[in-house]
């Protein structure tokens, strides 16, 4: 049974001015698509499940009072782009390494109205800065991606990362190298899958004094996928 934009509309109830954002980001998307592989093909025909509800169901996640969002390996926009539709108060960096990806996210956010930060540039070359919430979707196993989202966390920061069948052993495997609080909320588009929340992130090799206000932060280390 397909799942088209109609029953996107429906699922998420987002406001007519958001559905048409969206709206115009999935015809880019499939235009750009026929001449860059900016996802899969065989995708396309379930784009609205897929990729679209796939990311908004972050969307109510996103913690009260987020100001700054850093959205890793973004691709072609998910979740970072619908998020930023979804809710454009907030400010939305989008972080991606290959350059004709970057020039679709930048004519996409165009297209649709929204002021969003693109950067191109590889995750580990990324100077530490203080977002309020970091997202990624498919990027990396959990422990590298934890390295890659450190840096970029403030000291209150929350992590949303979509996540496949292997969370569980992600997640015991994570834990060998870091100290969190985490937890899953089952994903509305994969039956295996999940959405891991993470909370006070501190990497086991850090020993902030007793005093801090926060731990500090460790360049990440590792290639990215």
């Amino acid at each position: 049974m397909s799942f088209g934009p109609d029953d996107f509309a429906r699922e998420t109830s987002v406001s007519r001015e958001t559905f048409a954002r969206l709206k115009a980001y999935a015809d880019l998307l499939t235009d750009w698509n026929e001449r860059h592989n900016l996802v899969a093909k065989s995708t396309l025909p379930d784009l609205w499940r897929r990729h679209f509800l796939d990311s908004a169901q972050l969307g109510p996640l996103i913690p009260p009072g987020t100001r700054t969002l850093a959205d890793l390996g973004s691709g072609a926009g998910f979740p970072g782009l619908v998020l930023a539709a979804m809710r454009p108060e907030i400010a939305v960096t989008l972080h991606e390494a290959t350059g004709k990806k970057c020039a679709f996210l930048a004519a996409a956010a165009e297209r649709m109205g929204l002021r969003v930060g693109v950067q191109n540039e590889r995750i580990e070359a990324l100077p530490p800065k203080a977002f309020d919430l970091v997202t990624a979707r498919a990027l990396a196993p959990l422990p590298l991606l934890l390295s890659y989202a450190k840096p970029l966390m403030s000291p209150n920061a929350v992590c949303l990362f979509l996540k496949g069948q292997n969370v569980v052993s992600e997640l015991t495997e994570a834990h060998k190298s870091w100290n969190m609080e985490a937890s899953q909320v089952p994903s509305k588009t994969d039956p295996s899958g999940a959405i891991l929340v993470v909370r006070k992130l501190v990497s086991r090799d850090e020993h902030p004094s007793p005093h801090a206000p926060h731990p500090g932060r460790r360049q990440p280390k590792g290639r990215r996928r």
